[in-house]
């Protein structure tokens, strides 16, 4: 009995050494964090809610980039935008009392229970004065970003009619995380196929980027059999990238928040849009098909954050208040005016570097008709897809991270690694570093 309680202690002194070398690496580690926070982004110690009273402070981002730093166009994270917002005031400020947004439920007499209609109102309102894309006899679906959303499409849509897994293309190069979010969940429903270009079959889901991530390219489906079913990722078919055409009026598009305005943060990424009976916005023939899509959404997540859908709402609501009549009071901000502006200035600044350094070249320029300026303009693709031209570089990405500039590889967009993609949306200071170093490349 001793001996065996003596064991007993012993076991007990190593689970408790255990602990404190446990409970000695979470403190080390919480010290390094708030060092890190300190030195890099600022800041001393924060109140918090528990007894302080203090209000909780918001990150702060990314650190700022100099020209000594890595500087990494890998994600379009737009924070170009933070520019406009801030010289908006409050106009785009929402206050949300303790007691609001506390139900599961937000429209129970919707085919989308989750869908905050103060949200369905300003994305109706936006689509119409930008006129990208038809709302009337639309459904109306919201999703916590592309990726999710993305895969309620999937889902909705398979398998096919043979109960075998339904293969999902795109003509390369395409959007590098279709084949990963496609695989993620190694899901029996629906399954990565490649390039569309080189699909030996009719029935599949084609995904048509149009703009295209990541060269910019306007695209319809390359794939004409009745059995396939096209999926539109609008993400970037806003006036400040491209020429607005037409009110696209597909079967299945995607929307997305954070690439119009910029706030990356919210995670209302993506709407989709849904064509049915009733009225909403999304764009599905087949009502089935948007309840399918609602149920993955709800077994996934239960529904969509109402607070970030309110400030989406605000968010949306202080870009069309801008493109009304100028009260006398004052001036309203544009948007789709300064976004505009500025991607076509760094696209002039970019072109200029690429011709300078005779080894770089980029997609021909694209221009159109613009219904929403109502002007042939320029398209500025929120990526540069940048090739070498030259035959002693294999791996472009691999010879940009060299000069500490951190770009995606043409292997992800399923063509060959003499091919990045650069992100046009980050900082002007990431932007200028970028494009100092590139025009010093011979």
């Amino acid at each position: 009995m001793a001996g065996r309680e003596s064991g007993g202690m012993a076991a007990a002194l190593r689970c408790a050494g255990r602990i404190g070398i446990l409970a000695t690496v979470a403190v080390n580690l919480a010290w390094i964090a708030t060092y890190i926070r300190r030195r890099y982004f600022g800041g001393g110690n924060r109140s918090d809610n528990n007894g302080g009273g203090g209000e909780v402070e918001p990150s702060r981002g990314k650190p700022p980039v100099t020209s000594d730093s890595i500087v990494n166009l890998d994600h379009g994270d737009p924070t170009m935008y933070e520019e406009f917002w801030r010289g908006t005031g409050d106009s785009a400020s929402i206050f949300i009392p303790g007691w609001q947004t506390m139900s599961y439920f937000s429209d129970l007499g919707g085919i989308c229970w989750f869908l905050e209609p103060g949200f369905e109102r300003e994305v109706r309102r936006l689509h119409r004065l930008v006129g990208n894309a038809v709302v009337d006899g639309y459904h109306v679906l919201v999703g916590t970003g592309s990726t999710q959303l993305f895969q309620a499409v999937l889902y909705a849509l398979s398998p096919a009619s043979d109960g075998t897994p339904m293969n999902v293309v795109s003509p390369a190069p395409y959007y590098s995380s279709y084949p990963s979010v496609t695989n993620y969940l190694n899901s029996a429903l629906y399954r990565w196929a490649g390039d569309a270009n080189t699909f030996d079959g009719d029935t599949c889901i084609e995904l048509v980027c149009s703009p295209n991530n990541p060269d910019g390219g306007l695209r319809k489906p390359v794939i004409k059999s009745k059995s396939s079913k096209p999926v539109y990722d609008f993400a970037y078919y806003w006036p400040q990238y491209t020429p607005i055409t037409e009110a696209a009026a597909h079967d299945i598009m995607l929307f997305t928040v954070s690439k119009c305005t910029g706030h990356a943060g919210t995670r209302l990424g993506t709407v989709v849009c849904l064509r049915g009976d009733a009225c909403r916005w999304a764009l599905v023939k087949d009502t089935k098909v948007a309840q399918k899509m609602i149920k993955f959404i709800e077994l996934n997540t239960i529904g969509v954050s109402k607070d970030s859908q309110l400030r989406a709402a605000k968010i949306i609501g202080a870009i069309c208040n801008g493109y009304e009549p100028v009260p006398s009071s004052g001036k309203t901000s544009q948007l789709f005016h300064f976004a505009k502006e500025k991607m076509a200035a760094r696209w002039a600044r970019l072109r200029a570097a690429v011709a300078a350094s005779d080894i770089f070249t980029l997609p021909y320029e694209l221009s159109g008709y613009c219904s929403f300026s109502n002007e042939t303009v320029t398209a500025n693709p929120p990526f540069a897809w940048l090739r070498y031209n030259k035959d002693d570089i294999e791996d472009l990405e691999a010879f940009l991270l060299e000069k500490k500039i951190i770009t995606r590889g043409g292997t992800r967009f399923g063509v060959d690694a003499r091919a990045v993609r650069v992100s046009m949306v980050d900082t002007d200071q990431a932007f200028n570093v970028f494009i100092n170093r590139l025009a010093t490349m011979k």
